[in-house]
């Protein structure tokens, strides 16, 4: 079996080779760039499982690069490292799809346990072989293989929205708990694969997205339930 492939884009070459040596012991193949060009180049030219991006870099910072990155592939694995604990620098990179952030310094072992569960979650198939693949969300239509979520009324324009995997997964779980409470830790448990402070920030992120997506239809809405989860609620249509 091939070894699974990183893209470390680090602006520091001498921290840069040695956590590049520090994977490459643990059956990883690392490419090293030392800045956002650099590594924007290197993902065009190679084929990777997971990107580690810096996020303070010369030229072109790890967001930028990340959010060029998320345009070509939006299931691609990515983690921020930074120097800084900015609570706004860890939503900033929850907006753009990162799956961890982790902040220097750190332990190489930390590092190597969340590639690994990362890897894992991106590797693992959604169970059960009588899995709902298709919703009717009030007004919505929800192909979750597909990731598509179709607004489609008599007399109005069609809309379709093409999810991203993280959100498509939240917004089955909403549908499968439709009208009931979604537990906060059951989605970022199945989800994110903990759940903590970031990954809660994460979820909250993606929550506001859906409630984008389906602004549409006022008989939606997805409510906070403070302590407990979000629950999304269908109400019925009144008849004119």
């Amino acid at each position: 079996m091939a070894n699974n492939r990183i893209l470390l884009v680090e602006d520091d070459q001498n921290f840069g080779d040695v956590l590049r040596s520090y994977l490459d012991m643990h059956d990883f193949e690392v490419t090293l760039a030392t800045d956002g060009v650099q590594g924007l180049e290197s993902y065009k030219k190679g084929h990777y499982d997971l990107c580690i991006f810096d996020v303070m870099m010369p030229k072109k910072d790890g967001f930028t690069l990340a959010r060029e990155i998320r345009e070509k592939d939006a299931e691609m694995p990515i983690i921020f490292l930074t120097a800084k604990a900015m609570k706004d620098d860890v939503l900033q990179g929850f907006k753009l799809g990162a799956d961890d952030y982790i902040t220097k310094p750190f332990n190489s072992e930390e590092l190597l346990y969340r590639i690994q569960a990362i890897l894992k979650r991106s590797n693992t198939k959604p169970e059960g072989k009588d899995e709902v693949k298709e919703f009717y969300i009030g007004k919505y239509h929800f192909n979750y293989p597909l990731r598509i979520l179709t607004y489609n009324v008599a007399g109005t324009d069609e809309e379709k929205s093409k999810l991203s995997p993280k959100e498509a997964q939240l917004l089955r779980m909403f549908a499968v708990h439709i009208n009931d409470i979604l537990p906060r830790s059951e989605a970022l448990t199945k989800i994110w694969g903990e759940d903590n402070y970031f990954t809660a920030r994460s979820m909250d992120v993606f929550v506001t997205k859906l409630r984008k997506y389906l602004r549409r239809d006022e008989n939606i809405e997805i409510v906070n339930i403070h302590g407990n989860g979000f629950q999304l609620l269908v109400r019925e249509a009144e008849q004119a």
